[in-house]
């Protein structure tokens, strides 16, 4: 994160200082700011000029690059998409046998790279809540249509490309929507102090709960 001119939070990743940014550096850098902003406020909550803000640009840029708000979700969406099955892509091909339990098919192996991706990619601000809101916007006709391809994408990704039967990716989709909604509650912000909720984070979180818990947003973040 870094503070812009007018004292907002500007969201980015790190760049060469000094470097002058390309446009399409600066369009992946709005569109990092967009996930977390949309998926903090959702599609009808967020403007474009609450993302120029977290990008660190101004509102009139955004909207030159992008048109609407419409088009700037769809291209968000698309962004977490596309993070999203590179990384499960990137899982399923990585060659982990040196480190493997001798006892653990490459099946199961696979499966526990792929989880892990997901929850690396807690990282990326928003990039889980972005399609958990899109998922809720079924009912347009543009931004409905995108988020069922994007969510048909991930189904075929654990069926064709991962090889898994109907009952383990449904298995596989349910716990990452569990992971999603934790997300997005920042129910974070009860472990230690809930017993059921702690419970939980350790069930979902078995080896990596400290990293877990210092990268997960807080209720009292903005995004």
């Amino acid at each position: 994160m870094q503070r812009n001119g007018s004292g907002a939070t500007a969201l980015d990743e790190p760049n060469e200082t000094g470097k002058r940014l390309s446009s399409d550096e600066r369009r992946r850098q709005i569109l990092i700011a967009a996930m977390a902003v949309f998926g903090t406020r959702g599609y009808e909550g967020a403007t474009t000029d609450e993302v120029a803000r977290a990008a660190g640009v101004s509102q009139p840029y955004v909207v030159r690059l992008f048109g609407t708000k419409e088009n700037l979700f769809l291209a968000t969406i698309d962004e977490a998409l596309t993070r999203l099955l590179a990384a499960f892509r990137a899982a399923l091909a990585a060659d982990d046998d040196a480190d493997r339990d001798p006892g653990i098919t490459e099946g199961k192996a696979a499966g526990k790279r792929i989880g892990q991706a997901y929850v690396d990619l807690i990282e990326v601000r928003g990039l889980h809540q972005t399609l958990a809101h899109a998922y809720l916007l079924g009912s347009n006709p543009v931004i409905g249509a995108a988020a069922r391809r994007g969510f048909a994408s991930v189904w075929r990704f654990f069926r064709e490309e991962m090889g898994l039967d109907a009952d383990e990716a449904r298995a596989f989709m349910a716990e990452g929507m569990l992971i999603s909604t934790m997300i997005g509650l920042r129910i974070v912000d009860d472990y230690g102090s809930d017993p059921q909720i702690t419970e939980l984070f350790r069930s979902c979180f078995p080896t990596e709960l400290p990293h877990v818990l210092d990268v997960l947003p807080r209720g009292t973040e903005r995004w």
